[in-house]
């Protein structure tokens, strides 16, 4: 009999970049303090959820979340492991730079008017994350920006393999701490895609189980932990 696991996806807090609206990618910035309370409300909402490990990105964004996560329901003594696959997409020469800046180049280069038609056809499914993050890497003028496939395939890799050793031990609830582009990528075509409606929020919380060799997505962008945490403080 093949052994369950269950992934708890989660997106890590608001960021010091995140409040100045910035486009953060492969750089970093640390939690504020309205990040590390939200992820603290997670943690209390997971309270009756055993995890037997926990994982994250190599950026320490992920880091401090998963912390904070573990301590807040009481599993402070597991180890979490560092992955660099999780890290978020890299965004090249518009690192750093507003994030309308960004969104409104791949905008026009889709042949749009304005980022905000570009962002209400996604949300009617006209067109798709993998086209707008490969406008971005066709924009950069450094070509150090990531393709939707590279973060996709790189994602989806750390992923299985995690699965795969984790299963070898028996059922287990695993948590995962990532970022918005590398999650999206890493579920959307395992059934993400008919789940999720626009933007992965900060502190949101996607499930996913593994069985058998098959991924399946749950829930996307689920804020109902953190609303729980709160309101159990």
């Amino acid at each position: 009999m093949s052994s369950r696991i269950t992934f708890y996806v989660v997106r890590h807090g608001r960021t010091l970049m995140n409040t100045l609206d910035r486009v953060q990618g492969w750089c970093d910035s640390p939690l504020t303090p309205e990040g590390q309370q939200v992820a603290k409300y997670v943690g209390l909402g997971m309270k009756e959820i055993p995890f037997r490990s926990a994982y994250c990105s190599t950026l320490r964004r992920t880091r401090q979340t998963v912390d904070i996560i573990l301590t807040a329901k009481g599993q402070e003594d597991i180890q979490p492991i560092e992955i660099d696959g999780f890290r978020e997409a890299g965004f090249g020469s518009f690192e750093s730079g507003k994030n309308l800046r960004m969104w409104e180049s791949a905008a026009f280069f889709l042949h749009y008017k304005s980022a905000e038609a570009m962002y209400n056809d996604l949300l009617a499914g006209k067109v798709t994350f993998r086209a707008i993050l490969n406008a971005v890497k066709e924009l950069d003028q450094f070509d150090m920006a990531e393709s939707y496939e590279q973060v996709e395939q790189r994602t989806q890799a750390s992923l299985r393999a995690i699965a795969e050793e984790e299963a070898a031990k028996g059922d287990a609830n695993i948590l995962v701490i990532a970022h918005g582009m590398s999650i999206v990528a890493m579920l959307l075509s395992l059934g993400g895609d008919k789940l999720l409606k626009g933007h992965l929020e900060n502190a949101a919380v996607c499930k996913m189980v593994y069985e058998s060799g098959t991924f399946t997505v749950e829930s996307m962008n689920d804020l109902s932990y953190a609303e729980r945490g709160k309101q159990a403080s």
